[in-house]
């Protein structure tokens, strides 16, 4: 069977998650794509730009690196490996240090000494090219460049769908959905495109996780990311499965809610 490419797997999951957000894609590149966007264009977080991506079509791509890194967030050049890890990022995500804004902290892990932890556990970050860039999987040419990684945006009904799909064909009930913690850059890009030295490889990715991003992220969506291998076998696996057999289980007409110990139809 030949290879999907990856504009024809966003198509496919998209339609049958029933998604309302544009299908993206991750890959590397030595030079920024023409018409492609810096994601400072929009916004110094990079994730926020990544979403504006998909929730917007004017868009058709959008790239980091090269000489966007000082105009972005310290903390999504980091985890896109194009910089190092600031030593005093470790007193900042958690209860903060007075030589650091006067002591501003997220609180977000219980001591610097987790925080230094967590990076050993992540391991050394390497971006895929010269630019990191983010596109809607309609907009790639065939499989030129390599696609990394897809990353889907829905409704927590949608999404479970899709990561019961996950676990169609999988063994380990336990390793093949995960939800680490980190920057929502990380749930959205780092993790599943396999920049990461000791994070699984071949893992969806359940987000974003981190709270900071809750001024921008809508409370009603989560995003799913997804090895370009993972999800082509997910593709695949689509017409054998519940999306295609049972579409009024995945998204049912009529549901059954809880009022106090009766339940009824609406």
């Amino acid at each position: 069977m030949a290879r999907l490419p990856a504009s024809e797997i966003g198509t496919r999951l998209s339609t049958a998650a029933r998604l309302n957000l544009r299908p993206l894609c991750v890959h590397g590149a030595e030079k920024a794509p023409a018409g492609a966007m810096p994601t400072t264009a929009i916004s110094y977080c990079v994730s926020e730009a990544v979403f504006a991506l998909a929730a917007q079509k004017e868009t058709s791509a959008l790239y980091v690196g090269g000489d966007t890194l000082k105009e972005c967030c310290g903390g999504g050049t980091t985890y896109l490996g194009f910089t190092r890890r600031a030593p005093y990022i470790k007193y900042f995500v958690s209860y903060g240090t007075k030589e650091f804004r006067n002591g501003a902290a997220e609180y977000l892990r219980a001591t610097p000494e987790l925080v230094e932890e967590n990076a050993k556990s992540i391991g050394k970050i390497t971006p895929p090219g010269k630019y990191v860039v983010i596109r809607p999987c309609s907009d790639i040419p065939g499989e030129t460049p390599e696609v990394l990684s897809i990353l889907l945006f829905g409704e927590p009904e949608q999404i479970r769908n899709l990561c019961t799909l996950v676990h169609f064909r999988s063994v380990d009930p336990f390793e093949e959905v995960l939800a680490p913690s980190g920057p929502s850059c990380a749930s959205f890009i780092t993790y599943a495109a396999g920049m990461t030295e000791k994070a699984p490889k071949n893992a969806a990715i359940l987000g974003p996780f981190d709270p900071t991003g809750n001024r921008w992220f809508p409370p009603e969506l989560m995003s799913l990311a997804l090895p370009i291998g993972l999800a082509r076998r997910m593709c695949e696996d689509l017409p054998s499965s519940f999306l295609a057999k049972r579409k009024a289980v995945a998204f049912p007409t009529k549901r059954m809610h809880v009022k106090g110990p009766k339940r009824f139809i609406r």
